[in-house]
């Protein structure tokens, strides 16, 4: 008897199924989810809810606490983000828009392990593609191989025959299995794709990275459940116009997420930038106005980033307000605290903003810095180099104190500058009597304005 095909309507955003459309998921309640898929009535879902081994209830004083044995990879960057190294049977998803370098990022990596065997799956491009792109990073290896498959059950089969002790697959949604009728990248085929790896990964103690999409909303494609099957979830992300990369971790089961790493694309791949700092601010030795230093904090990272303002009149009966790589409302309110609060005048002015390097920044704590590139630019004086600054600021213009002061004023130390200036009883509790940097505290814009410009 032929198998009975019935279709089934599964959830894009949780996985949820449900035999009927529904214009809102009853399990995540999402709008406009629920996508049509064919299933076979001989699909199995004992694959991937199989229990691994019996297991009892223990108290938590008498479970034993082991070090995950670790894989250190070449790069520190990408040993920093997940904590220490790539962890023996984890499994770890990283994603990222089209072009931004994540098959760059894994196949670097691996080509410069030579002691272990690791196979490279790829479902998107052939092997000659891969091939050229490991001639152009300048790295060749005998210990990793390469298979063009989007079958997995012929993946497993590989996985057999090779015993490779890491395992890429590029990418998740382009991966199928038999037992379901639905084609590649639908719900339930990344669902019990991952789940499957997921399996492998924890039986056989190998790793498994896995590439995946994003939508245009800039989250990772298809259902959340992968989210969630995954042990970490990294996000490659940054301008493909700039040079900058950040790897960040969202999700990290054997490690912070708040540690960043980052990168610069050139000609032969990614490289390294062990301190940002250094390339995020102007080697000019020329003094402009409108540029301010700021130190800001990106997960448990300090740098500092220069901050650009360009303050003109308006040509046109209204004023523009152009911000890049900053937050624009936050900057419009930062507008009206600098006219209510202060008694600038910008209600017909033109204001640019512009952060350097093409990094998105949302740390509050450049607030100060903002205003005060804004201000040097408006009245047309310049911020004395090595003079840098750190602090929110509030509705009534008051500075309000920000976190991790230490590390950001070890930061300023470090790249040569000699004033920072901080908000008012920040410092508690912090010896500062080893610090050779001059610390300005001020409560309020106007003596910040004062400690610049007198």
């Amino acid at each position: 008897m032929a198998n009975k095909v019935k279709s089934m309507w599964y959830c894009s955003e949780c996985g949820a199924d449900s035999p009927k459309w529904e214009g809102r998921c009853s399990a995540c309640g999402q709008w406009g989810t629920m996508v049509e898929e064919r299933v076979s009535a001989k699909t199995s879902k004992s694959n991937s809810s199989r229990l691994i081994a019996k297991s009892k209830p223990q108290k938590v004083s008498e479970i034993q606490a082991l070090d995950e044995p670790r894989i250190h990879m070449p790069s520190e960057e990408l040993n920093r983000v997940l904590g220490g190294g790539l962890v023996a049977g984890s499994l770890v998803l990283i994603g990222g828009e089209p072009g931004i370098g994540k098959s760059t990022l894994v196949l670097q990596n691996i080509l410069s392990i030579k002691t272990k065997t690791i196979l490279y799956i790829s479902g998107e491009e052939s092997a000659s593609q891969l091939k050229l792109r490991a001639d152009r990073i300048g790295r060749l290896s005998d210990n990793c191989f390469i298979v063009c498959e989007t079958s997995l059950d012929n993946i497993f089969e590989h996985i057999e025959t090779v015993q490779p002790q890491i395992v890429i697959v590029d990418s998740i949604q382009t991966i199928a299995s038999d037992s379901i009728e639905s084609s590649a990248g639908s719900v339930s085929q990344v669902r019990e794709c991952s789940a499957q790896l997921l399996k492998y990964a924890k039986e056989s103690g190998v790793p498994v990275i896995l590439i995946g999409h994003i939508n245009k909303e800039g989250s990772i494609a298809g259902p959340k459940v992968l989210e969630h099957i995954v042990d970490a979830v990294l996000q490659f992300e940054g301008d493909r116009h700039y040079m900058y990369r950040i790897l960040r971790s969202i999700k990290n089961r054997f490690g912070s997420t708040s540690e960043i790493g980052i990168y610069e694309m050139y000609q032969r791949g990614l490289r390294e930038v062990a301190n940002p700092s250094e390339m995020l601010l102007s080697q000019s030795d020329e003094e402009l106005s409108g540029v301010a230093v700021g130190v800001t904090l990106d997960g448990i990272r300090p740098f500092l980033i220069e901050t650009q303002a360009l303050v003109s009149t308006a040509a046109y009966g209204t004023p523009q307000r152009s911000v890049t790589g900053f937050d624009g409302k936050r900057m419009n309110m930062l507008l009206a605290v600098l006219e209510k609060r202060v008694g600038f005048k910008l209600a017909q002015k033109d204001v640019f903003l512009n952060i350097a390097g093409g990094l998105k920044v949302n740390d509050p704590a450049l607030d100060l810095a903002v205003i005060c590139a804004i201000l040097s630019s408006n009245v047309d004086m310049s911020i004395p180099r090595g003079v840098c600054m750190s602090g929110e600021v509030g509705l009534s213009g008051e500075i309000r104190p920000t976190t991790r002061m230490e590390q950001r004023i070890m930061e300023a130390e470090k790249l040569g500058m000699n004033t920072i200036i901080i908000p008012k009883n920040n410092l508690k509790g912090i010896d500062t009597s080893r610090l050779k940097i001059k610390i300005v505290e001020v409560s309020k814009v106007e003596e910040a304005f004062r400690a610049l410009f007198g």
